[in-house]
């Protein structure tokens, strides 16, 4: 969000600044037309298309290369003669170095918590462990990126910690490229293992990796090596390959995924004892998901095709898995079987459809909390893990909630905020509190207050 309004606010000031004293026109590149013709076929016969400007899609041509060098130097000769630059330029860089601390992309394991952690005016958010969400005098730096590349250019992508905790798994990436490598290091002292594990990481489906049960390797998600696909597929077929600790990942070896399709986006979970990993298999962006589950004999097994209608599952700490279906409630339902059970298909129905939108579902040692999307507003449902409503975390007038890690038992850290409140992360847990939720550690300061606002939503109906 502050991002957001820093880009507004930048785009507003820089037009202002253009409109109110603005420099001569720039003289831009010249931009040759080279027609470029294609044929396509349809149900109609052929049709031919002629671009004058397709030839500029080719990034590797020289000719290319200096058209965008122009471009990009006649803008920068513009922007740089604005008398109001340097003045904005300073207020910028005052504002972003003056934001306040957050911690976000929570991960719970062997009773650590692991987060990034922005801190201005550093470049890039570091991954810190601390012993929990209030004791933020624990808090340690595992991997600090800006201290790796003096130039600030290298960043985080995603981590994910082995089940004990000892040993986490940090996809890196330079120069905004999203083209990450993995490389694991030790939560307690920061040293990095000699393991690196290229190509696990990039923009067209993202990365991931699940842990197996003592720690001494991984599943994670590899992208085509050289000259294992052509060029212009060496960035998708996305597959899951093993690799275990101390050995070079050029011995790693195939796990599942030769089938998928080419725009395959694969998230990985392990459950708690390492006994079971769950592969969500995205089918490109469309919303259709398929679910394979690793079980003790080491083998694959489909659980749901992408027509199955299911969008997320997840494994819960009582030998079961619980999925959200959409086939047939398209607000959603939550079903769950038994991990040895044979598929998805078979599963009973726990929470049925409801007047909220399921968005998401985290099941705890007794509970299961959903977050669920009322026209707007979002907010915390609680039920037992056989579907029984338990009352909620009570939260702020319209406001949204999002889930940010399963803690201990019973216990979980979600994050809210209203027009009124500002954002902050809370711990609820039955087992102390009283079950109330209560504001944490990581919370970011706040400074306003607006006790004497009240917020109301009114529904209309339209004519």
């Amino acid at each position: 969000m502050l991002a957001t309004s820093l880009l507004r606010g930048i785009t507003v000031l820089l037009t202002s600044a253009a409109v109110a004293q603005t420099p001569a026109g720039p003289t831009y590149p010249k931009s040759p037309k080279k027609p470029v013709t294609d044929t396509y076929q349809g149900a109609a016969g052929s049709v031919t298309i002629t671009d004058d400007c397709r030839w500029l899609e080719n990034l590797a041509d020289p000719a290319v290369k200096d058209w965008v060098a122009a471009q990009n130097a006649t803008t920068r000769r513009y922007f740089d003669s604005l008398p109001q630059r340097a003045a904005i330029q300073k207020e910028l860089k005052e504002l972003i170095g003056n934001a306040p601390v957050s911690r976000y992309s929570f991960a719970y394991a062997g009773g650590k918590l692991f987060a990034l952690k922005r801190q201005p005016p550093k470049n890039q958010p570091m991954l810190v462990v601390l012993s929990g969400p209030d004791a933020l005098a624990s808090e340690r730096v595992v991997v600090d990126p800006n201290r790796r590349n003096a130039k600030g250019t290298t960043a985080i992508d995603w981590v994910v910690p082995s089940q004990d905790g000892k040993r986490v798994a940090v996809s890196l990436s330079d120069n905004g490229s999203e083209d990450g490598t993995l490389h694991v290091f030790d939560s307690a002292t920061g040293k990095e293992l000699p393991d690196i594990v290229p190509r696990v990481q990039w923009p067209t489906a993202g990365g991931s990796v699940a842990w197996n049960a003592d720690g001494s390797g991984f599943w994670y998600t590899r992208y085509p090596h050289k000259d294992e696909r052509p060029e212009e597929d060496a960035n998708f077929y996305q597959q899951v390959w093993f690799h275990k600790l101390g050995t070079p990942s050029s011995d790693d070896r195939y796990a599942f995924g030769k089938e998928l399709p080419r725009i395959a986006e694969i998230r990985l979970e392990a459950s708690e004892d390492g006994r079971y990993t769950l592969a969500d298999v995205r089918n490109g962006d469309g919303g259709k998901h398929g679910f394979w589950l690793r079980g003790p004999d080491d083998a694959w097994k489909k659980l749901a095709d992408f027509s199955d209608g299911f969008r997320e599952a997840t494994i819960g700490r009582d030998g079961k898995l619980y999925a959200l279906a959409l086939k047939g409630s398209p607000r959603g339902r939550i079903i769950a079987m038994k991990l040895d059970a044979a598929t998805l298909a078979d599963a009973s129905v726990i929470v049925a459809q409801s007047d909220a939108v399921i968005e998401a579902i985290v099941p705890t040692a007794t509970r299961l909390y959903v977050e669920v999307l009322l026209g707007g507003p979002s907010e915390l449902r609680v039920y037992t893990l056989a579907g029984k409503p338990l009352s909620a975390p009570k939260s702020a007038s319209v406001s949204t909630v999002v889930v940010g890690a399963r803690l201990s038992g019973d216990a979980i850290l979600y994050g809210s905020q209203s027009f009124v409140v500002p954002f902050a992360w809370y711990r609820v847990d039955p087992s102390r509190d009283a079950g109330l939720p209560v504001k944490t550690m990581l919370s970011p300061p706040q400074k306003l207050k607006f006790d004497a606002v009240e917020v109301t939503r009114v529904m209309a109906k339209s004519r």
